[in-house]
């Protein structure tokens, strides 16, 4: 997308509310689930199988050094899924996704299009966090890859969002660089879901390259265009 057709006030205002009390800032957000979103009986039971399939795994250094499961946040019901990489210590320690700095970020983020978690889905590639917020081996990728698979076909979304290099590999390959992905539409197939496939930067990596957000604009702007 050319450049010249960012729309200066409207990028000003996305830096204000995105930047808005971030930094100074370290506490974790405080967001359990206060919502039960009804569910048809299929998905309902299909999630807990997941999960439960999740919460079985034996030989898995990453769940033994875990506080918690991290599963999922936002509605089930949603036609758009975010997908990160894998739980740090905030959300080690509440069982959600993104609710450290860079969940904050996240939430202005999607704030900056008119969303939040009510009306989208949160999940990672891995449930439990690496430890010293590592990146996760290519091992433990390839062991979580058939949930978060069986996780995207259970939600059946529209638009999947796949935020940071590391989700970007492990769902659309490995000799792809998110510099040259990101903001690009890909059809996809996960089981019997079709989905639209936008790649973007991941809220850490913007919180450390700033410069980049005007870049993620761009790519949360062509999902607040996309037809659902």
């Amino acid at each position: 997308m050319n450049k010249k057709n960012i729309n200066p006030v409207k990028l000003i205002n996305y830096y204000k509310l995105i930047n808005h009390n971030l930094i100074y800032n370290n506490k974790a957000i405080n967001r359990y689930k206060k919502d039960n979103f009804e569910l048809s009986g299929d998905k309902a039971e299909n999630l807990d199988k997941l999960k439960k399939s999740i919460l079985s795994l034996n030989n898995c250094d990453l769940k033994r050094l875990a506080k918690n499961i991290v599963f999922s946040d936002g509605n089930p019901n949603s036609k758009i899924m975010l997908i990160g990489e894998a739980p740090g210590a905030n959300e080690d320690e509440e069982g959600l996704p993104f609710v450290g700095r860079a969940g904050a970020l996240l939430d202005k983020m999607l704030a900056a299009i008119d969303l939040d978690r009510k009306k989208v889905y949160i999940s990672n590639i891995i449930n439990y966090r690496p430890p010293d917020n590592r990146r996760p081996t290519d091992e433990e990728i390839k062991r979580y890859l058939p949930f978060i698979t069986k996780h995207i076909e259970i939600i059946n979304p529209k638009i999947l969002v796949l935020l940071g290099s590391t989700a970007m590999n492990a769902l659309i390959g490995n000799e792809v660089v998110i510099s040259k992905m990101r903001g690009k539409w890909i059809e996809k197939k996960f089981g019997n879901c079709k989905t639209s496939v936008i790649i973007t930067f991941h809220p850490a990596f913007l919180m450390r390259q700033p410069a980049q957000k005007k870049m993620a604009w761009i790519d949360l702007k062509m999902i607040r265009d996309k037809k659902i």
